[in-house]
């Protein structure tokens, strides 16, 4: 490859403790000759560089930044060489060169206190110890801001206590010069450490799948079973899942049936029965059940691999909020040096204050300008945007809830009007049988059927003939016989076939059974008006009546419909209370259908009889009557509406194309939308600690500020507020993580 080629690279950059580190590298890279774009970003640690220069200059650059840096297509990102933050800080300080200096420097600078500002003797002592602790913890320090003002051209927070501790050596404060380079040493530390466990989260999601399968030979062809890397895997290819196991894999179950507990994926927490046929997700866990399962998806295609690619790309997203308060550092940093300077030089020479510290202990206006410089520090403001996003966005992702990108974490939290398609997202989206009838017989509703001998018949007659069918009313009815346990009621029909106008027959224990529209009955097989009556009202309400007869007498009536989800209305109660003004329900069906559903389900408002483009109108007209709009569909056939809305919510992501996760600002795994309300009320929760942790860190540092002007404040009381301020800020951030769906 020549030198002159464009290129785009990627690499993964470690030992970042804050923001301002990866704003340092990337403004470094970004100079560089040959580097037409570059980004990095710090939750992820993946730096992207597109343009001419050369791996080993980029890597000699960041390298002397005093960072590690991996090339992601050398070293991709695995289980086994994702780095591990350790449990607890003190094992996280001793696993690096730099903090177990820093670790030697704070056992060195306690003596030194001591001595100094405790016991008040040995002065000599206590200076040796502090400029030693100074020394060990102010060196990576020290070095990162002098290499940021020689590649970045910029003046970062390392540069001002850097400054803030070269000054106060000069003022003749030693042990308060180590004092604030070991606390803010302490503070970068548990900023980074608090980042890692933060991170920690795409590691897991990348353990959730297992790195091994059990390959199965080819039905008649030679070979043995084997344990193979999932990546040797390829679409068409057996392997085997024993009970208890993790699936490692996509796949369609060929042979077996189990409980297949989806949780990692999906964030349902019951079971779900697998049969045959049915689909699998690498990363559940089987059940009882031995399964052999052919391969649908390679291993970088497959549901889990997805995910983590989209949790990345949604944490690389900056949201509104985060992109304000890096910019506000950018100008920030370099205007508190002014600020210190004009405070360590305006009192002096225009009023006559005392430039240097007085034998009486009042603080010269010199020591004010450097502890100005600590006060400032925006360690705690930087910070506090970052580990709330990446936190929220990654327990979502945990319950089965993949947010693209913070942006729309930010953007749900803002929305007050929630547009719903009504089939196969409030309702099965599957024709189900809700009622069957006879003349002998009136009882309509589900419960009564259940327990009529001759209701039971005349569904297990139909069951016979539809056997033989495709068509989803005839797996409505096989279903619904099968749950009334009729299936050896009658044997499979024979010498079936399609009728004229609507309808199947078949030969069943050598009677005639026939299953029609009601319109072919009326022309064909007589049946008793209130029959017909009954009938006609289904219609009207948007339901299915098939007619079933037999040796051309009517037997009775099977209403199909497509049900109401069992917890639809319960979400729709859950998303008035977190502040939904509005729930629209928008579908296709008739008026009459659609009132009657949206009656069921407490929507605010229905719109019927709309065709795709309709959707579209309709949820432009909600934005320009009431601002943001979210939209909930099913990812393809409402494409259109989830576009157009201000955030898009897909659901049912683990069991369509990979386009339905891909396309939605939000997708919810499951095919349910139990998880909404967490969504949104998880995306509530970030957006409040987001702006407490930011008022929280200016706030500190507005009072820090006054009492370093009225001569109260020391450099060390200011990092150590500052420190106290970024640990809680992180954590508070962190709380996220265990931030739980209601039961």
């Amino acid at each position: 490859m020549s030198a002159t080629t464009e290129t785009a690279i990627e690499f993964k950059v470690q030992g970042m403790d804050c923001a301002n580190c990866a704003k340092s590298i990337e403004t470094a890279v970004s100079r560089m000759d040959g580097v037409q774009q570059c980004s990095l970003n710090f939750t992820t640690e993946t730096l992207r560089i597109t343009g001419t220069a050369g791996k080993s200059a980029i890597t000699a650059v960041v390298t002397d930044m005093g960072y590690t840096l991996i090339d992601a297509q050398i070293e991709p990102l695995t289980p086994e060489t994702a780095v591990t933050v350790p449990q607890n800080f003190l094992a996280y300080m001793w696993d690096q060169r730099e903090t177990r200096l820093l670790l030697a420097a704070a056992v060195l600078l306690i003596p030194s206190v001591l001595l100094n500002e405790i016991m008040h003797f040995d002065q000599r002592w206590a200076n040796i110890l502090a400029v030693t602790a100074l020394f060990l913890s102010g060196w990576p320090i020290a070095r990162s801001g002098w290499n940021s003002l020689r590649y970045s051209r910029e003046i970062n927070i390392n540069v001002l206590m850097t400054i803030a501790s070269i000054g106060a050596l000069i003022i003749g404060a030693t042990v308060e010069a180590g004092m604030v380079m070991v606390l803010f040493a302490l503070s970068e530390a548990l900023e980074g450490y608090t980042a890692g466990r933060a991170r920690q989260s795409i590691k897991r999601l990348m353990q959730i799948a297992p790195a091994t399968a059990t390959r199965l030979p080819q039905s008649g062809g030679e070979g043995y079973m084997a344990e193979v890397p999932v990546q040797e895997l390829a679409v068409g290819d057996l392997i085997l899942i024993r009970p208890g196991e993790r699936i490692p894999m996509d796949g369609r179950i060929l042979s077996g049936s189990s409980a297949v507990d989806q949780s990692p994926i999906t964030g349902e927490s019951r079971l779900v029965e697998k049969e045959p046929g049915d689909d699998l997700f690498a990363g559940s866990v089987n059940g009882h059940g031995a399964l052999e399962v052919e391969v649908t998806h390679l291993a970088a295609d497959n549901t889990i691999s997805r995910m983590i690619r989209l949790v990345e790309e949604a944490q690389e997203k900056r949201a509104p909020a985060q992109r304000f308060v890096d910019q506000f550092a950018h100008y920030y940093t370099p205007a508190v040096v002014g600020l210190a300077l004009m405070v360590a030089t305006i009192p002096p020479i225009f009023f006559g204050l005392p430039f240097w510290n007085t034998p009486d202990g009042t603080f010269g206006w010199f020591y004010r300008g450097l502890a100005l410089l600590v006060v400032a520090c925006p360690c705690a403001l930087v910070i506090s945007t970052p580990v709330s996003l990446i936190s929220a966005i990654s327990n979502a992702a945990k319950n089965g809830i993949l947010f693209k990108g913070g942006v729309f974490l930010e953007q749900l939290s803002r929305v007050h009007v929630m547009a719903f398609d009504k089939t196969g997202t409030l309702t099965e989206g599957k024709p189900s049988v809700i009622a069957v009838r006879t003349p002998a017989c009136e009882t309509s509703t589900d419960s009564g059927w259940a327990v009529c001998d001759d209701c039971q018949d005349v569904l297990a007659l139909a069951a016979a003939v539809e056997s033989r069918s495709e068509h989803p009313l005839a797996h409505a009815v096989i279903r619904a016989n099968h749950h009334r346990g009729c299936c050896d009621r009658y044997p499979a029909a024979k010498n079936v076939s399609a009728l004229t106008g609507r309808g199947i027959t078949g030969i069943v224990d050598n009677h005639q059974v026939i299953i029609g529209s009601h319109r072919w009955f009326d022309a064909n097989i007589a049946h008793p008006p209130e029959q017909c009556d009954l009938a006609m009202l289904d219609e009207a309400q948007g339901y299915t009546p098939l007619m079933v007869g037999m040796d051309d007498h009517y037997k009775g009536t099977i209403t199909v419909a497509d049900t109401v989800r069992e917890n639809s209305s319960d979400v729709i109660e859950q998303l008035k209370a977190l502040g939904m003004d509005k729930i629209v329900m928008l579908t296709g069906d008739s008026r009459t259908t659609a009132e009657k559903v949206s009656v069921q389900l407490g929507v605010t408002d229905v719109r019927f009889e709309l065709l795709p483009q309709d959707k579209v109108a309709v949820i432009e007209d909600l934005q320009a009557q009431n601002g943001a709009v979210a939209m909930v569909g099913d990812g393809i056939n409402d494409a259109p509406a989830l576009a157009t809305a201000d955030v898009g919510i897909a659901v049912g992501g683990a069991g369509k194309p990979s386009q339905a996760m891909e396309t939605a600002d939000i997708t919810l795994m499951n095919d349910d939308i139990g998880r909404l309300p967490f969504a949104v009320s998880l995306s509530q929760a970030a957006m409040r600690t987001i702006y407490f942790n930011v008022a929280f860190s200016i706030g500190i540092k507005i009072i820090f500020l006054l009492l370093v002007l009225a001569g109260i404040g020391t450099m060390w009381m200011a990092v150590l507020a500052d420190m106290g301020a970024s640990l809680l800020v992180t954590l508070n951030g962190m709380r996220l993580l265990n931030k739980k769906p209601a039961s």
